[in-house]
């Protein structure tokens, strides 16, 4: 005897890009708000429906159908309770449907399912997540169809235990199945009672000792849903499920520890599709190392939605990553753009600007600012969101023109060619490289000795510290071109090509600080990295002090205004 059994195997998105799909896949859609996530599922359950069904993100879905009408039969009559509520009429009845066999039948054979569909695929919604964590009609387990998820930890020991030791990891309280309260079958959420010597779970001393916890059903939205997502996952006998933000109401380390649970324990055989807003949530998935995860970022553009996938390979090149699996960089997923800096002190200054600068009846820029610890890695992490079509820029300092390589690597992240630029950055580096530093090692040593002067034993002070570093910087051109920028370029043909170079760099996504780094934007604040940007945000109106109108031209020329 064979289930039957239907499977998506191929997605259709509207701007005509299709995705095929694995009978055990795993596929967890992202994207920035409003670009058709959720709408994606609601399409995906309509064309199992019927096939005409108009779809907004999924305009057609391809489904794999195994078994014959009488496998069908079958399957319903040991999963379903039936009745008849006229002589020859027969119902199935369970998880919340119901159809009558001979209408069952007949939509099996043919390409709408109509209701029938919803035996197959579910479509789990914030309210299905919380309905599924109230109390179930009881029923009499040994001769009954087990038609709700909690009949199926009332009957199931090892099921009932998996959960409620989910349930502790998150929320450190157990998850109790009532097995005698009557006409329903709650879920109570404290520490497990133990039954008195020669008691069982049934027993009256047991039972009173459960009553004593609190019911499920009243305690907040984020302990039901999280159970609800759990029963409506692992405890069902639908083939395809529909997860529409699992995350919601969980706090950040819950929401992980859901994405990691769904990733490992959903059953072979079944399909997961999730729409998230989580970067929490996906990266407890992507924490499991599955290969059956697929991640595929929708991108909308009027009334076109593009989806970019990045499949299991992928997804465990980016993973294996320790600074991309410990950063927030993956939330770029969830935003419309991403801009990549070298510290987090850059973030931070950038990001302020760009919320002081709003444009009167236009919205925020849905910008994501992201830092990867320094120059080196600026590629890697463009090249990991381009791959699933996150538009992404970077900034800069000056200094990036000094290493070529570095330079060319980002260039090359971006999707561009060096060669076109290769003339202008020879002639501005080789012009700056031969620029004579200031000091000499003959003049180092003697700067050097003044500064430790006034020193005496111990601890070298903070003030000594900054007049080193500002001495050692006038030792190479590069570092007085880091704190001068363009002006530092000398006049005539290597200026001209500087400028040219900026200007190609910018209309890439290489936004190149023009006046060296960050902190050259408001010399007046003499200091440098977070407590810089800490005395400029605390101290200067953003919006007109006049030393910060470099910055703010800056801002508007990545902001594209």
């Amino acid at each position: 005897m064979t289930d039957p059994r239907i499977a998506v195997k191929k997605l259709t998105f509207s701007d005509s890009s299709e995705i095929n799909c694995g009978h055990d896949d795993i596929v967890v859609f992202v994207g920035p708000n409003n670009s058709g996530k959720s709408e994606a599922l609601r399409n995906i359950l309509a064309k199992a429906q019927n096939q005409t069904s108009s779809g907004v993100v999924i305009t057609a879905v391809d489904f794999d159908r195994q078994g014959s009408a009488d496998d069908l039969t079958n399957w319903l009559n040991r999963t379903c309770r039936q009745h008849e509520p006229s002589p020859g009429i027969f119902m199935h009845q369970g998880f919340g449907n119901s159809i009558r066999d001979d209408v069952a039948r007949s939509h099996w054979t043919r390409p709408n399912l109509q209701d029938l569909a919803k035996f197959f695929l579910y479509h789990v919604t914030t309210e299905a997540r919380l309905q599924a964590a109230n109390p179930a009609q009881s029923i009499a387990l040994a001769h009954e169809p087990l038609t709700h998820p909690i009949h199926r930890l009332q009957a199931d020991d090892s099921l009932e235990e998996k959960i409620s030791d989910f349930f502790a990891r998150a929320f450190e309280e157990d998850l109790i199945v009532h097995r005698n309260a009557g006409r329903t079958v709650p879920l109570y959420v404290g520490k497990r009672p133990v039954p008195p010597q020669g008691k069982d779970r049934i027993s009256i001393e047991y039972i009173r000792e459960v009553e004593k916890l609190t019911e499920l059903q009243r305690q907040g939205d984020g302990m039901r849903s999280f159970v609800g997502t759990l029963l409506n996952t692992l405890a069902v006998d639908h083939k395809v499920l529909l997860l529409d933000e699992p995350e919601a109401f969980l706090h950040p380390p819950q929401a992980r520890l859901l994405g990691k649970v769904l990733a490992e324990n959903t059953p072979a055989g079944r399909q997961l599709f999730i729409a998230t807003h989580s970067g929490d949530f996906l990266r407890g998935i992507l924490d499991t190392g599955s290969t059956r995860i697929r991640v595929v970022r929708i991108r909308r553009d009027g009334r076109v939605n593009y989806p970019y996938e990045l499949d299991s390979s992928g997804v465990r090149s980016i993973w294996d990553d320790s600074l991309l699996r410990h950063s927030n960089i993956l939330d770029g997923l969830f935003h419309e753009r991403v801009i990549v800096c070298e510290s987090d002190s850059d973030c931070r200054f950038y990001s302020a600007m760009i919320e002081s600068r709003p444009k009167p009846g236009s919205r925020t820029p849905d910008i994501l600012f992201t830092h990867c610890g320094g120059k080196h890695r600026i590629s890697k992490v463009i090249q990991a969101l381009t791959k699933l079509g996150v538009p992404t820029s970077t900034i800069v300092d000056f200094d990036i023109l000094a290493d070529k390589s570095v330079l060319e690597g980002i260039v090359n992240a971006l999707g561009k060619s060096f060669s076109p630029l290769q003339p202008d950055w020879k002639l501005t580096h080789d012009a700056i490289s031969a620029k004579k530093p200031e000091l000499d090692v003959d003049d180092l040593k003697r700067e050097i000795e003044k500064c430790i002067a006034p020193v005496g034993s111990g601890a070298v002070p903070d003030s000594v510290i900054k007049d080193l570093r500002k001495t050692i910087r006038r030792t190479s051109p590069w570092a007085l071109a880091k704190g001068l920028g363009l002006p530092f370029v000398p006049s005539g043909a290597a200026f001209n090509s500087c400028e040219n170079l900026l200007k190609e760099l910018k209309n890439i996504g290489l936004f190149v600080v023009p006046v060296g780094e960050l902190e050259c934007f408001c010399k007046p604040v003499d200091s440098h990295g977070p407590a810089w940007v800490s005395t400029v945000l605390e101290s200067r109106d953003l919006e007109s002090d006049t030393h910060l109108s470099e910055a703010r031209d800056f801002v508007d020329q990545m902001l594209g205004n």
